[in-house]
C-alpha cells in the first residue's frame, strides 16, 4: 500500500486549519475546502484549557491567542427589572487555571488560517459533491466540478458534517438533541458593558449578553438558550426560518429581551443550533476520516469542543505521521487515544445541559441565592477549585504524546 501524501480537508473552521498546519509539518500536502465564500469570523467565546493550550503552544500561536483573550473581568445575573442579583468575578465565574485562556472562535480562526494560508491550498466557495474510493486514493467531485484526486479526506465540516452524510449515512442515525437550542449574535451594546457578561434566567430559558476585550467599540453579543424536548422541524441552513423560531421562543418576555431579539433582524453572523451531540461507532471508513464535531460532536454545554478539536487535530497528524502514512494504522490509534476523553467529555455536556436552563422559579431563585453566597464563604476558594478540577480532568483526558517535527510520510 502507498502511503498517503496528499490529504483533502473539508471545513475551515478550527479542526480543519489546525490538522493542515500539522501536516504541512510534517511532510504532507494538505487541501481544504471550505463551502462559504471567505472565512468564517463570528461565533461565541471559547475556552482553551488544559491539553488545548499545550497544543497552541506547540503550534507556535499561543503568544497570539494570549493577545486575542476575552479577558472577561466576571458576570453577574439579574432580575427582569434589571437589578444585579449576584455576580462572581472572573476567577470564579470562569472555573479556569491560570494557564487557561478564551479567546472568540472567530479571532481562532483566523489565526490559523493566516499561520497556515501561505503553505497550504485553501478552495473557498466549493465543497464535495461525492466521493469515489479505490485501492489508491479518492476521486473527489467538487460542487464547481472540478475532479480531483487525494490519498485520503478528512471531513472537519461540523455537526452536520456533509463529509459524514456522504461516507456514513443521514444526520439522524448519529445526532442526539439534548433538549435546548442557542443562538448567538453580534448586536449593539445595549448594557454597556465592558469585559462583563449580564445573565437573565427565566424557567426553561437563558440569556447572556456579553463585551470582550477585543470587541468592536459599540458591540456585544447576545446569546439565547431555550429548553426544547424534542427538536424543532426546520432546515438548519435556513436563516430566516431560525430567526422566527427564537423569535417565537421568546415572546411575550420582558427585561431587555424584545429589544435584543430585535437586534438579530440585522445581524451578519446569526447561528442557531440545537445542543446536540454526535455518537458514532467508528469514525473512519476507508481512506475517509472525520474530525472534531464531525466525528464527537459533545455540544457548547461541554465547553471542550474547540479544546477537542485542537487536540484530535493534533493527534491525527502525529499519527499519521508516526506511521508513515498508512492510514488504516493511523485511523486506529487516532481514535483509541481519543474516543475515551470525547466519551468524558460527552457526559459532561449531557449533566451540564440539564443546568442551563433550568425549569422552574424556585430552582432559578435557589441558583441566586447561591450565586450571592458563594463569593463571601469561607469555603469559597474549595469551592472554586472543585469547580476547576473537574473541568480540568474533562480537559487533560486524552493522553498527549510527544510526535516531534522532523517526522515525514514514506515516498
Amino acid at each position: 500500500m502507498r502511503a498517503a501524501k496528499t490529504v483533502l480537508i473539508s471545513g475551515a473552521s478550527i479542526a480543519g486549519p489546525a490538522l493542515a498546519l500539522w501536516l504541512h509539518r510534517y511532510g504532507f500536502v494538505p487541501t481544504v475546502v471550505e463551502k462559504a465564500p471567505a472565512l468564517r469570523t463570528g461565533g461565541y467565546k471559547v475556552d482553551l484549557r488544559g491539553d488545548a493550550i499545550g497544543i497552541c503552544a506547540r503550534m507556535g500561536i499561543l503568544d497570539e491567542v494570549r493577545a486575542h483573550s476575552t479577558d472577561m473581568a466576571g458576570g453577574s445575573y439579574v432580575d427582569s427589572r434589571g437589578r444585579t442579583v449576584g455576580e462572581l468575578p472572573a476567577e470564579i465565574f470562569g472555573g479556569r487555571t491560570e494557564q487557561d485562556d478564551e479567546i472568540m472562535r472567530g479571532d481562532l480562526a483566523r489565526i490559523l488560517y493566516e499561520r497556515t494560508r501561505d503553505d497550504v491550498e485553501y478552495l473557498f466557495g466549493d465543497s464535495i459533491a461525492s466521493l469515489a474510493e479505490d485501492a489508491d486514493g479518492v476521486t473527489v467531485t467538487f460542487g464547481s466540478g472540478t475532479v480531483r484526486r487525494f490519498d485520503l479526506v478528512v471531513g472537519a465540516d461540523g455537526l452536520h458534517s456533509h463529509t459524514r452524510r456522504l461516507v456514513f449515512g443521514d444526520e439522524r442515525q448519529f445526532k442526539r438533541h439534548l433538549g435546548a437550542y442557542i443562538s448567538i449574535f453580534s448586536a449593539p451594546n445595549r448594557l454597556g458593558l465592558t469585559r462583563w457578561e449580564t445573565y437573565h434566567a427565566r424557567p426553561d430559558k437563558l440569556i447572556s449578553v456579553y463585551a470582550t476585550a477585543g470587541e468592536r467599540a459599540g458591540t456585544a453579543k447576545n446569546c439565547f438558550v431555550f429548553a426544547a424536548p424534542a427538536e424543532l422541524p426546520y432546515d438548519h441552513r435556513d436563516t430566516a426560518a431560525q430567526k422566527r423560531l427564537l423569535a417565537d421562543a421568546f415572546a411575550g418576555d420582558d427585561w431587555e429581551i424584545p429589544r435584543l431579539i430585535a437586534d438579530a433582524a440585522d445581524a451578519d453572523d446569526f447561528y442557531f443550533d440545537s445542543i446536540a451531540t454526535i455518537h458514532m461507532d467508528r469514525w473512519s471508513r476507508g481512506r475517509v476520516v472525520l474530525l472534531g464535531d464531525a466525528a464527537h460532536c459533545t455540544s457548547p454545554a461541554s465547553g471542550q469542543g474547540t479544546g477537542l478539536a485542537l487536540t484530535g487535530a493534533y493527534v491525527l497528524a502525529g499519527e499519521l505521521a508516526a506511521a508513515a502514512g498508512d492510514h488504516v494504522a493511523a485511523f486506529a490509534a487516532y481514535e483509541e487515544l481519543m474516543r475515551p476523553g470525547v466519551e468524558l467529555n460527552r457526559r459532561f455536556a449531557e449533566k451540564f445541559a440539564k443546568e442551563m436552563t433550568l425549569s422552574s422559579r424556585r430552582k432559578i431563585a435557589l441558583r441566586m441565592f447561591l450565586v450571592r453566597l458563594l463569593p463571601k464563604t469561607p469555603w469559597k476558594n474549595l469551592i472554586a477549585k472543585k469547580i476547576r478540577d473537574e473541568i480540568q480532568r474533562a480537559s487533560t483526558a486524552v493522553p498527549v504524546k510527544e510526535y516531534g517535527t522532523a517526522a515525514c510520510p514514506a515516498a
